[in-house]
């Protein structure tokens, strides 16, 4: 007998299946990264019609059945509309769902890596952010997060206020992290540590990285 169960989550990506069906990759609280199918999604009446679009966070319930999971009903607290009229935003968040994909487990419960996305994607909207470093800041973190953070590295030269911004970003609690501003140079300084780290510790390419590169060269 199939149990209902509801969940917390964002959803990373969709596919289309049958007729009117997408299946959905959602990253959720409760059980790390799962895929589920919403029936009639693609059905511009259909219920859950734009509730399973990429960057949909809210509550999702779920038929838990032996070998897949159904969308019964979803609640959304928030659609990034932002995203819609932003396309570098968008190519952002799309890079930041990868990177939460690459990391999140089936089954494997990881709420600080979920807060760290959402809080990046909200930061990702604000006008006074430079994206490139909300992407360092959410990078860096994510790194930590995993426990693979090997922290500053010593074998290149860096500037003391790049240290100390590594340090910041290490130690500081979630909400804190997007609270500050730096110098082209020590952003510079952080897209270098940055680009070093995904090369060493992500052994895939990322589909998104090709395309956010239009917009951000030091990628």
């Amino acid at each position: 007998m199939e149990d209902i169960i509801s969940v917390r989550g964002i959803v990373i990506k969709h596919t289309p299946t049958g007729e009117y069906d997408w299946v959905a990759t959602i990253f959720t609280a409760e059980r790390g990264k799962i895929t589920a199918f919403a029936r009639g999604a693609r059905k511009p009446v259909g219920k859950l019609s734009g509730a399973v679009e990429p960057f949909c966070f809210g509550t999702f319930k779920l038929f838990a059945g032996k070998s897949s999971y159904n969308i019964v009903e979803a609640d959304i607290d928030n659609y990034f509309e932002g995203f819609r009229t932003d396309l570098e935003g968008a190519c952002y968040g799309t890079f930041f769902l990868e990177i939460a994909s690459y990391y999140a487990r089936e089954n494997v419960e990881d709420v600080e890596l979920l807060n760290l996305l959402y809080l990046s994607l909200k930061a990702l909207l604000k006008d006074n952010l430079p994206n490139r470093l909300v992407r360092c800041v959410y990078e860096l973190r994510a790194l930590l997060t995993e426990g693979e953070y090997p922290g500053i590295p010593d074998d290149m030269y860096l500037s003391e206020s790049t240290k100390y911004v590594l340090d910041y970003i290490a130690t500081s609690p979630l909400e804190k992290l997007y609270t500050f501003s730096v110098s082209e140079e020590v952003l510079g300084e952080l897209c270098a540590v940055t680009r070093g780290y995904r090369g060493r510790f992500i052994d895939r390419p990322l589909k998104s990285a090709e395309m956010l590169s239009t917009f951000d060269n030091a990628l």
